[in-house]
């Protein structure tokens, strides 16, 4: 018994000891924060990077040690053979085996996109391009492709009323394609039963509800006013009497600028209402064939909880303050309208 104690003392304490030294390495050089930084920092990789370039970008961020604890365990796996592309987060408290594991596995973290509300197809690809791995260019290029717009449910010129300006979780190195699926997607949950409701009260589609709302948001920035605006136009797009047995022309002046693609245009002049375009709303009666710009969730939701009232006109107040005065019939908006046009005069803008 003696011996065997005596044994037990000569290569158990030795063998304990190694075995908390290499815990304890293990712990130095695996367990231990990765990053040198005191804030959450970002390592973003694309179709292109290699094992190398991904060396090189998490130099950088990496305390010294952890570093070349991560090229051991990627030594010894997959990860040299494969880099997956993406968006990785490093927070100031993560370990070394748990980041690598991340970049093996494709563990990437998402990120907040916001879609903007913005009038042009090309602005929104470039917004949008700006803060993921996708190119501007193909991403405009669909939206402009008649084929894929039509997959979506969607022609050219009513894609856009597929985007709603909110904020969306998206992975950074998303394709194409997968974006407008998840576009489309989430474009069915924010049409609910309430708003589908309300669009088929108004005897609108969706897509129409958005061509107006994308009007309403032209004429007015202030959201306030937009139910008032809403309105008013949807009084014109009813209206059906002998002057007008086709529907009152909305003669929305946006239109007008969506028309010309001169959209810094203070005042509309006569000589721009002639222009052929299905956008001309003076021309022809009924909403244009698609939004004038991706309008805001207020401005939808204006047009689905309009004011109801009886004008049937609108001019910018003289007080130059984005509001606008209403009127029921043509004489009165005329004296709205030369009220505005002397204050623009007096400040000289043309």
């Amino acid at each position: 018994m003696k011996i065997n104690q005596e044994i037990k003392k000569r290569y158990l304490v030795p063998i304990l000891l190694c075995i908390m030294g290499l815990a304890g390495m293990s712990y130095y050089y695996f367990f231990t924060p990765f990053s040198r930084l005191k804030e959450t920092s970002y390592v973003y990789i694309d179709s292109d990077d290699t094992y190398d370039s991904l060396l090189v970008k998490l130099e950088p961020v990496a305390d010294k040690r952890c570093f070349h604890a991560f090229c051991t365990l990627a030594r010894h796996s997959s990860l040299q053979q494969k880099v997956h592309p993406g968006r990785y987060e490093i927070t100031p408290k993560i370990g070394t085996l748990f980041l690598f594991r991340h970049f093996k596995n494709g563990m990437q973290k998402p990120l907040n996109l916001t879609v903007p509300s913005v009038r042009a197809l090309n602005d929104l690809a470039g917004k949008l391009a700006g803060k993921l791995m996708v190119d501007s260019v193909e991403l405009a290029r669909a939206l402009k492709d008649p084929t894929v717009c039509r997959k979506l449910g969607y022609d050219t010129l009513t894609i856009a009323a597929m985007f709603i300006p909110n904020t969306y979780e998206v992975y950074w190195n998303v394709s194409v394609d997968q974006l407008l699926q998840y576009m489309s997607k989430e474009n069915k949950k924010f049409w609910d039963e309430d708003r589908l409701a309300k669009a088929k009260h108004l005897k609108l589609t969706p897509i129409e509800v958005t061509t107006l709302a994308s009007i309403v948001d032209e004429e007015t920035a202030n959201d306030k006013e937009k139910p008032m605006v809403a309105g008013m136009y949807y009084n014109r797009l009813t209206l059906r009497d002998e002057k007008y047995p086709e529907g009152m022309p909305l003669q929305a002046d946006p239109t007008i600028k969506f028309a010309w693609h001169m959209f810094d245009l203070k005042r509309i002049y006569n000589k721009l209402l002639h222009i052929d375009s299905p956008y001309n709303t003076y021309r022809y009666p009924g909403l244009p064939p698609g939004p004038i710009r991706i309008p805001t969730v207020a401005g939808i939701d204006a047009v689905l909880n309009m004011t109801r009232h009886n004008y049937l006109y609108m001019c910018a107040k003289e007080d130059l303050s984005g509001t606008h005065n209403f009127a029921t019939t043509y004489e009165e908006h005329i004296a709205n309208a030369r009220r505005y046009a002397t204050a623009l005069n007096e400040r000289g803008i043309k």
